[in-house]
């Protein structure tokens, strides 16, 4: 095999699919792409509603688990990261957003020259191929597939009504001029089946004779020499090896895992590198902070007529016989379902610049990460804090990669955050109990005893976990705990950048896969601009 090559690519997700596929477009560069799980082409990934199977279980997911959580009532949070080509675009709700223009214009003034909102959205639009939205915001020729969902699903019509009832603006775009308002969401779905960063990058160009590609491949660590990264070494067919990079090694493990191989890799904090007895090679001591999410809860209500909704009963079983003759045949109906069809954005105090909740309307019970079962058919509705205060950490628990890693979130750690979220609670249930909706319950499964503020705060601290955006962990910027500069090359170490949630400074306002694939997107562009620039000298 070939150990040699200009670029080596660590993870091989969202992040690292994009990279792989931009980079090998000139022949004359090599690319190793390294990937831990396997090749992610299979039906519990292409159809949109087998999502239930991989989120609560381990197929195609690493299933992490958090440290307890203070603001939890001590609770272990789960933390599902998708595991396979294609990462964990494999496993999300394919909900397509972008965030605010202002989270953008935020990172520039930190410092982080190159990525204001105007200079971010040629990216974005790069990467999109949007079916039915053409303007100035969106793109209609890139790799990723950007549709309406396609399950003609009653329940729009009902929580659009729900939304006119509380006085909501209804949007249809949500990436465009403004972000404020509810509607249906757009999906990264291709003809009815979900479109991941894998399908819609790497699989069209798998013949590329300069892309090499190797699944269940568990990256050990960074080779550095002389404050250079020289490759890395990799596990691979039941043998450690190692490849070399003439050129870069770029890390895209995720918000979790690139903080864990750099310090396994001996970068990262003196003090806690030495404690586990790995040799510092640069000391960088944001390397594992700075790490957050959004903070998310989960309203509940089961229903009296099943039609739109997942679960499980005699004429619910029928109907799905139906939905999956229909899926077969037309690609549309309720198989076609990222099951979070509805949502948007709210501020929880009106003198606010932008949203700072944001919904996701979901057609079925949902109960900790559907991991405890309800037979019941039945509606759920998410709220989730965008921008909290709260910062936590990632910490290694031993000098091996297969050691269990110290994943902690913080959640509520800011009491304002937990304000915040009293007011989203108010708000949503508010929304929730709008006559088109309430009119279909049959139970308020988690709240019906909730009245009070202290009622409020209690049950958030039971019942609120992750929505699935961790970013934080390898920040961009120009301060002393910043990981990676604006170039998204890491401090102190030559030839090694990190490429993907991690280095966001600040979490997006909304969900984070289409913000990876454009900070790929830029970084692809980068790295080329870098090349050339030793070229040329």
């Amino acid at each position: 095999m070939q150990q040699e090559f200009d670029y080596i690519i660590i993870g091989g997700g969202s992040a690292g699919s994009v990279l792989a596929s931009r980079l090998t477009e000139d022949p004359n560069i090599s690319v190793c792409l390294l990937e831990a799980g396997g090749n992610g082409e299979n039906w519990t990934v292409n159809i949109p509603a087998a999502a239930v199977v991989s989120l609560p279980s381990k197929i195609n997911n690493w299933a992490f688990e958090t440290v307890p959580q203070a603001g939890l009532n001590g609770r272990k949070g789960y933390q599902p990261r998708g595991k396979g080509l294609g990462g964990s675009s494999n496993i999300n709700a394919m909900i397509y957003i972008r965030g605010n223009q202002a989270d953008y214009d935020h990172w520039a003034s930190l410092g982080n020259t190159g990525w204001s909102y105007q200079e971010i959205l040629p990216y974005f639009i790069k990467s999109e191929n949007n079916e039915r939205l053409q303007n100035e915001y969106h793109g209609n020729s890139g790799p990723l597939s950007v549709s309406d969902v396609r399950t003609d699903n009653p329940l729009h019509q009902r929580y659009i009504a729900a939304a006119k009832e509380q006085g909501y603006k209804i949007l249809d775009d949500f990436n465009g001029a403004e972000q404020e308002g509810l509607g249906v969401y757009q999906v990264t779905h291709v003809n009815g089946e979900r479109c991941s960063a894998a399908r819609a990058y790497l699989y069209p160009h798998l013949q590329r004779p300069n892309l090499i590609i190797l699944t269940q491949a568990l990256t050990q660590k960074i080779l550095i020499e002389q404050k250079t990264a020289i490759g890395v070494e990799v596990q691979h067919a039941g043998q450690i090896k190692q490849l070399r990079a003439r050129k870069e090694v770029l890390l895209s493990a995720g918000a979790i895992q690139s903080p864990q191989i750099l310090m396994l890799s001996g970068i990262g904090d003196q003090a806690e590198l030495a404690a586990h007895k790995i040799e510092v090679q640069h000391h960088l001591p944001g390397v594992g902070k700075n790490f957050h999410d959004h903070p998310d809860f989960i309203f509940g209500y089961s229903v009296k007529d099943i039609q739109g909704t997942f679960g499980i009963s005699i004429p619910g079983s029928l109907d799905m016989f139906k939905q999956v003759g229909r899926y077969r045949k037309e690609r549309r109906g309720m198989i076609a379902s990222n099951f979070a069809e509805c949502g948007g954005f709210l501020k929880s105090d009106p003198s606010l610049s932008i949203p700072n909740l944001q919904l996701h309307f979901v057609v079925a019970l949902v109960d900790d990460h559907a991991r405890k079962f309800h037979a019941s058919h039945g509606v759920s509705c998410h709220v989730c804090l965008l921008n909290p205060r709260s910062r936590g950490s990632v910490q290694l628990s031993g000098n091996k990669i297969s050691d269990p890693l110290k994943i902690d979130p913080n959640f509520l750690a800011d009491e304002q955050d937990l304000e915040d979220l009293v007011q989203g609670f108010k708000l949503t249930r508010k929304l929730m109990h709008s006559p088109s909706l309430s009119e279909i319950y049959k139970r308020d499964l988690f709240t019906e005893y909730v009245k009070t503020d202290d009622d409020i705060r209690q049950i958030l601290r039971e019942r609120t976990d992750t929505v699935y955006h961790p970013v934080g962990s390898c920040k961009m910027g120009v301060d002393d705990m910043a990981v990676v500069d604006p170039q998204l090359r890491v401090y102190g170490i030559q030839n090694l950048r990190v490429v993907d949630a991690s280095i966001m400074p600040t979490v997006v306002n909304g969900n984070t896969n289409a913000p990876v694939i454009m900070i790929a997107e830029k970084a692809a562009d980068l790295i080329r601009q870098s090349a050339f620039t030793q070229y040329v000298a």
